[in-house]
């Protein structure tokens, strides 16, 4: 009960805040101009998931000192530099080169800290070991899905939806493992999303920002160590509840590179612009996002309970699911 009091506490918080942010970035013209290959026709103001940025780093704080304070400090910290680093960039536009820097020394700094995975556990077919190829693993997995995050917040409510449900998803995975930090981190990140999609779900009357999606990524990103340094399952766990970005990412990410296009340049080809390009409208492609990431989430937990139906549909019937998706979304007019 208390849980759920805090939660709707800190989502009127972040809606308020995102509010006040909105009127912030109007004066100060932090505004997103629409171009040919943008998924909204006027210019928005940006900036809104510092909400969420400021909801989770608080609560952070205070659960830090009931947890493994070295490892809680780390993230944090690395946290506000990830989403500070977006901020910047949201104001004015740093180059790749900036970026990746310091997005790989934060990566470094995260694996230093807490550690790296040692193992993978992939279901139906067990624990894989990494060994010392862990470390060069986990730190392409940070700085990898803190950009993957970022490309995939291209429409209204698509962000802030994923992080909504993926939180839930964690929040009920910590509960299960008994990890305090992990789970009030998840109820930040959740209640800090839905205050935001107030502002975003579509029409979005402010964007994100690279502020609160490279956060956002990050954080995803990290928690599977937050909650288990060296456990291949952690690791597993988080691809899950991230698999609709790191798929559409992915895939984008591959095509792109074998048809020898710049892979970090603009560009209109994610799975989910295609469906917009395709005539679905922006709510409609959040919400089958979000569908599909409670989904994993539920698979994810029955899997941690060691249900027999989970494994043949994780590692079959996801990966199947998003090839009949993409195979429609082929079919669709106006898209290549």
């Amino acid at each position: 009960m208390t849980s759920i009091l805090i939660f709707a506490l800190l989502t009127i918080l972040s809606a308020l805040s995102v509010w006040i942010i909105r009127q912030y970035a109007e004066r100060r013209r932090i505004i997103d101009h629409p171009n040919e290959r943008s998924s909204h026709s006027a210019p928005t103001p940006r900036g809104g998931g510092v909400a969420i940025v400021i909801v989770v780093l608080v609560v952070g704080c205070v659960a830090a000192f009931q947890a493994n304070l070295t490892h809680s400090l780390i993230y944090l910290v690395c946290g506000a530099v990830i989403a500070y680093l977006g901020w910047r960039d949201d104001v004015h536009s740093l180059s790749p080169r900036v970026r990746f820097a310091v997005q790989g020394l934060v990566a470094l700094a995260s694996v230093l800290g807490m550690g790296y995975f040692k193992s993978v556990t992939i279901p139906l077919f067990g624990q894989l070991p990494l060994g010392i190829i862990g470390f060069i693993i986990t730190i392409l997995w940070i700085v990898g899905l803190t950009n993957a995050y970022n490309f995939m917040d291209g429409i209204d409510g698509i962000a802030g939806g994923v992080a909504l449900a993926a939180a839930l998803g964690w929040m009920f995975l910590a509960t299960r493992t008994s990890h305090n930090f992990v789970f009030w981190v998840a109820l930040a990140v959740g209640a800090g999303s839905l205050g935001f999609l107030f502002h975003n779900w579509s029409p979005a009357k402010i964007f994100m920002g690279d502020a609160g999606s490279t956060f956002l990524g990050y954080t995803f990103a990290v928690l599977p160590l937050l909650s288990a340094s060296e456990g291949g399952d952690a690791l597993m766990l988080g691809t899950l509840l991230m698999w609709t970005f790191i798929m559409d990412a992915g895939v984008t990410f591959i095509r792109r590179a074998l048809k020898r296009e710049p892979v970090f340049s603009a560009h209109r080809t994610h799975l989910y612009q295609r469906l917009v390009i395709g005539g679905y409208k922006h709510a409609q492609v959040s919400a089958l996002y979000i569908l599909l990431t409670l989904l994993a989430a539920a698979l994810a937990y029955a899997w941690s309970w060691g249900q027999p139906y989970a494994p043949p549909l994780i590692i079959i019937g996801l990966p199947l699911l998003w090839l009949i998706l993409s195979r429609y979304v082929s079919r669709l007019k106006n898209v290549d």
